[in-house]
């Protein structure tokens, strides 16, 4: 390990002058890599579909996320005046480093919300050094975002942001297209604090580190010209908070669910943004210890390269899991985590002392992100199990991102390398279909219905025209309980994949006594499946290397079934419990490999010859007639 790596992950993370040094830390290893002008980060040669020029000017744009905040709460740092420069460059149509003319849905319209961010916040440091020809430059540069329609989502705070900063430093801005775009986000709005990212879209972390994000920025800054607004705005990510808080481990980890995990501590920029707007939804040592618990988790895993720049990956490099626009500059997105960096030294948020996660309830329902969240207080394990959704994308790996059954902070979750065979699939947390001796396997990508119930998630899916499942989760930790009804009028093999595992020195496989049921235990945890009904055998499966989004090389405990064209049900035990096999002995492991305890019982289930009985948590019941 270098230096710097070691440097970096010996900071305490206690300090603003510890989160100013981690902010230094992360920018430093990219000094050697600006272009001449230093107008272009170049960070990697790995290809984005937008091409390399634009990648270069992401990479250079998404630094100032960091940078402004810092700049902002009287950091100083000598590459600010390399970036000044680049912007001279950048925004100078007669250089040969310019950033070019932006087309309709730009990835460059993207990248210049980061500029109304630092026109808004440090003017002083980026307008003022200016004279009047790069001023000109600049504004007439970043005003093509007034010329240029953004995508219906979370793109359409790009242009408020830009017009804000225009309208912070006195330029013409244009107020219709801004009122237009904060009108439509309102329209994402569902309830209980969560925004979809656009109509139809995933409630994911597009909602606090985006949306959330740019409304509480919004807040800050227009609270006396919009005072409605931004009430709206602080309100909305007050009551999120106590939503999104469930979302994190006591260990600093958050859950691994969605796309554009690259942006990896960006899942942590809500609270900083929430005590940058003065938003005191929970006490500021509360929100001060998620947020900094979070950059010590991340500081532990290998996410850098040897120099120390960021990588594309989550827990460790990896571009299997990356999205289309991936560049190697887009994981800088991060550096949005830095906006408590504003906030002066004697702020209420730097001088509280850091808090643990309050006691939460150990199942909360998140019926506008179809998500169920469990946590086990004793393990800080946090696992969310998810109804899925009617209506899907085109992401990278959406199946995988958004419609698996549940998705763990100690296990991860796993994207296909290929849906063809059950290792390239690795469908942890799934159940897979293929037609009878094609090895070519389908999964659950959007509903046709979904309801939640407490801690019964329900769903109907169809994998093709003439299949259709319903699918009923019972939720809790460390079991889990999945029912299947399969109609189908074609024969089909079945795969139903419990967590991924750590496949590692210290794991063991134990298969309890009949065959019904499989066990990993690693230094992750344990991974167990059992058969209640349907399947023909259980079956360890070691899927593709760097499938998993937490640990390169796994194993999935499977259990497989063989249907014939008719109805069928699978019923299944589904066992997932965080361990440190450091300090759990091995008669304590082998007793949890071996499914100590009933899980219908626990879980209030009862399988009779007619019918099977759920009770939910809040007291309601759920009969299901076998036919």
């Amino acid at each position: 390990m270098s230096k710097h790596l070691e440097q970096i992950k010996e900071n305490p993370l206690v300090t603003k002058a510890d989160m100013q040094e981690a902010f230094r830390q992360l920018v430093y290893p990219l000094k050697p890599h600006y272009s001449e002008g230093h107008a272009r980060l170049k960070l990697g040669v790995t290809g984005v579909h937008y091409g390399p020029d634009i990648a270069e000017m992401e990479g250079f744009s998404r630094v100032m996320w960091g940078f402004v905040p810092f700049l902002a709460g009287g950091g100083e740092d000598e590459l600010w005046d390399s970036l000044l420069e680049g912007i001279r460059n950048g925004t100078d149509p007669g250089h040969q480093e310019y950033w070019g003319a932006v087309n309709d849905y730009d990835q460059r319209l993207v990248e210049m919300a980061a500029f109304g961010y630092a026109l808004s916040l440090i003017p002083e440091r980026i307008w003022t050094p200016l004279n009047e020809r790069e001023r000109s430059n600049l504004y007439t540069w970043l005003n093509q975002m007034n010329s240029h329609p953004c995508y219906d989502c979370n793109w359409l705070f790009f242009n408020v942001l830009v017009n804000l900063g225009f309208r912070k430093v006195g330029l013409p801005y244009d107020a219709q297209q801004m009122e237009a775009n904060l009108r439509r986000i309102d329209d994402f709005y569902l309830s209980d604090g969560w925004y979809s990212d656009g109509i139809g879209g995933h409630s994911d972390y597009y909602g606090p580190f985006a949306i959330h994000f740019y409304g509480l920025l919004y807040a800050k800054l227009m609270d006396n010209e919009d005072p409605e607004r931004s009430r709206v705005f602080k309100e909305r990510a007050g009551k999120f908070a106590g939503e999104f808080i469930h979302w994190f481990a006591g260990d600093g980890s958050a859950l691994p669910y969605g796309r554009s995990l690259a942006y990896r501590f960006a899942q942590s920029a809500f609270w900083g943004a929430l005590a940058y707007a003065e938003v005191e939804a929970l006490p500021y040592g509360v929100i001060k210890g998620v947020i900094l618990r979070n950059l010590r988790w991340w500081f532990k895993q290998d996410i850098f390269n040897e120099a120390g720049v960021l990588t594309i990956g989550y827990a460790y490099p990896n571009l299997v899991m990356a999205e289309n626009y991936n560049s190697p500059g887009s994981p800088y997105w991060s550096l949005k985590y830095f906006m408590p960096l504003a906030l002066p030294d004697e702020h209420p948020f730097w001088i509280a002392g850091e808090l643990p996660l309050p006691e939460l309830e150990t199942l909360a329902v998140q019926q506008p992100a179809h998500l169920v969240i469990c946590r086990q207080p004793d393990t800080g394990h946090v696992v969310a199990f998810n109804s899925g959704h009617l209506s899907t994308n085109d992401h990278t790996h959406t199946s995988a991102k958004y419609e698996k059954f549940a998705y763990s902070t100690a296990f991860g979750f796993s994207v296909p390398r290929s849906e063809w065979g059950i290792g390239q699939g690795a469908f942890d947390s799934m159940l897979a279909l293929s037609e009878a001796g094609d090895n070519l396997y389908r999964v659950r990508r959007q509903n046709e219905e979904s309801w939640i119930e407490d801690n019964i998630l329900y769903s109907r899916w169809k994998p093709w025209p003439n299949v259709e499942v319903q699918t009923w989760i019972v939720a809790g930790l460390p079991w889990h309980i999945r029912i299947h009804r399969l109609q189908t009028e074609r024969a089909l093999d079945a795969a139903e994949g419990g967590f991924a595992a750590s496949l590692d020195s210290g794991l063991q496989e134990i298969a309890p006594a009949g065959g019904n049921g499989i066990t990993a235990i690693s230094s992750h945890g344990i991974s167990g499946v059992l058969s209640l009904a349907g399947h023909r055998e259980a079956v360890m499966i070691r899927p593709n290397t760097n499938t998993n989004v937490l640990m390169p090389r796994t194993v999935i405990p499977t259990l497989l079934a063989s249907l014939t064209p008719g109805t069928h049900w699978l019923i299944s035990a589904i066992y997932g419990e965080q361990a440190d096999m450091g300090t759990m002995s091995a008669e304590t492991a082998a007793r949890h490999a071996e499914h100590e305890g009933d899980p219908l019982q626990l879980l209030g289930v009862q399988i009779s010859d007619e019918e099977i009985s759920i009770t939910a948590g809040n007291g309601r019941s759920v009969i299901l007639p076998l036919d």
